[in-house]
């Protein structure tokens, strides 16, 4: 049986512009530029593509799950509309400072939820992420990390992906 290979993407900062704290709502949310063209590229690859995100504020109070799960959808469904399937977003609602939780970056269990529950070979898989959390949660789960810088253009990252592809 063969396993899938994934793209895990951070959200804040990858996929969407981050303004140097929280996304509060999804009139903050702008997906970045070459997003799109950059998934398309990762499915045309046969990636599966899944989204792993500290969303801390919610822990704090300053804003919603709701509202987490408002922007997903949106995010979600604009993906779809250019022909690209996102396979899974994951979040963490928690925060260092209410509390601690496994689930929460640099703690790669999200990752490995989402490995398990789709099949993926975290050796032919990529965490592309703006924070050194990104990367010590893929290197948790056995995952290559790709360090950006935020707000980068993501398609210059997934078209370099073959680099890292194993025969």
């Amino acid at each position: 049986m063969t396993l899938n290979k994934g793209l895990f993407l951070d959200r804040d900062g990858v996929i969407n512009h981050d303004p140097g704290d929280y996304t509060f709502s999804l009139k903050e949310f702008t997906i970045l530029p070459t997003v799109i063209p950059a998934l398309q590229r990762a499915r045309d690859m046969g990636y599966l593509i899944i989204v792993i995100t500290n969303q801390g504020g919610i822990a704090k109070g300053l804003y919603s799950e709701a509202t987490v799960r408002e922007i997903h959808e949106f995010f979600i469904r604009t993906c779809r509309e250019s022909g690209v399937e996102i396979t899974a977003i994951y979040f963490s609602p928690h925060h260092p400072e209410h509390g601690n939780s496994l689930s929460r970056k640099p703690g790669s269990l999200l990752l490995e939820r989402a490995m398990a529950r789709y099949r993926i070979d975290p050796k032919r898989s990529v965490m592309i992420g703006d924070r050194d959390r990104d990367t010590e949660c893929a290197a948790g789960a056995g995952v290559r990390g790709i360090l950006i810088p935020t707000n980068a253009d993501l398609l210059d990252y997934v078209s370099q992906l073959e680099e890292y592809e194993l025969p």
